[in-house]
């Protein structure tokens, strides 16, 4: 599909990638825009085919396409839009709700691919001049990219959610770990309840996740363990069991890139949690908050 907006004054069209769907049809209703059809089929191979019909020549284009799983075939979509775009005369916005392989930005181990830094040369070798994405793992990694990269937190749209739809009357929030203690932080505020961070080690070598938590007095209490993503479980599952052991009655895994490789919600829910509550940045029947008005309103800041 292709999208023509003004905004701002600036023309702008907007494409929705075979990922992202749902999300630029939600960017469509709010900027009130014309949809047009773009042909795009998948060969039995798996290989996969692009026509863009309208003519884009002169305007700024969205390319909405979360780099979610299967993150390679997504990618490579992407890529091929953004070229195709460029010849025809368009200036390339990447929106990648989800930026796959954002959580290496920086080799830890001798010998390590910077597997964003590869996903910045690509999209910059395929005419992608601008990037905007929600919630990057670490926002070192927009550095890596060559042209301007931003991202944006759907953590206030989530909080929301969940203040207007959950208990909160007994609740605490929970943080799996120190690298998402100022995101829980946050969203504690928003929601005006206490928090609490556990302290996650990884080992480099074997991912393996231990959590460490002091004794705490949570009898009875609702525990909501708020995460950028969730992908294994591994953490989520291990914060649960310790919830758990210190008497919280109902836990919630709420995140906003509900990534869920296989196997990983079973594993969760045998620990012990009751609910997950995700955003729409991966299109899954968990993402049921939509955050795509913090990329639009972004958009309007940058126009």
């Amino acid at each position: 599909m292709l999208i023509i907006v003004s905004m701002s004054g600036r023309n702008f069209a907007l494409i929705a990638g075979p990922s992202s769907i749902n999300f630029a049809r939600s960017m469509a209703k709010q900027m009130e825009c014309e949809v047009v059809d773009v042909e795009f089929k998948e060969f039995p191979d798996g290989e996969n085919y692009f026509r863009i019909v309208s003519d884009v020549r002169g305007k700024n284009v969205l390319i909405v396409q979360s780099l979610y799983p299967p993150v390679d075939q997504h990618l490579i979509q992407l890529l091929f839009l953004s070229k195709k775009v460029t010849e025809l005369g368009g200036f390339v916005y990447a929106i990648c709700p989800y930026l796959g392989y954002s959580r290496q930005h920086r080799e830890y181990l001798s010998g390590e691919v910077v597997s964003l830094k590869v996903v910045s040369h690509l999209m910059a070798s395929a005419g992608v001049r601008r990037l905007l994405t929600v919630d990057i793992h670490n926002v070192e990694g927009l550095g890596l990219f060559t042209f301007p990269a931003f991202s944006v937190s759907a953590i206030p749209v989530i909080a929301e959610y969940v203040q207007r739809n959950e208990d909160l009357s007994d609740a605490i929030i929970v943080s799996p770990d120190f690298g998402s203690s100022t995101r829980v932080e946050n969203f504690s505020k928003l929601v005006n309840r206490p928090y609490y961070v556990f302290e996650k080690e990884r080992d480099k070598v074997t991912g393996e996740v231990k959590v460490k938590a002091l004794q705490l007095d949570l009898e009875g209490k609702d525990a909501y363990i708020v995460d950028d993503m969730i992908s294994s479980g591994g953490t989520v599952v291990k914060a649960a069991r310790a919830l758990k052991s210190f008497g919280v009655k109902r836990i919630v895994a709420v995140c906003v890139h509900p990534v869920l490789a296989a196997g990983a919600v079973e594993k969760m829910f045998e620990a012990g949690v009751n609910k997950i509550i995700a955003s729409n940045t991966i299109e899954n029947k968990y993402g049921i908050v939509d955050v795509s008005s913090t990329v639009v309103n972004y958009l309007m800041l940058l126009g």
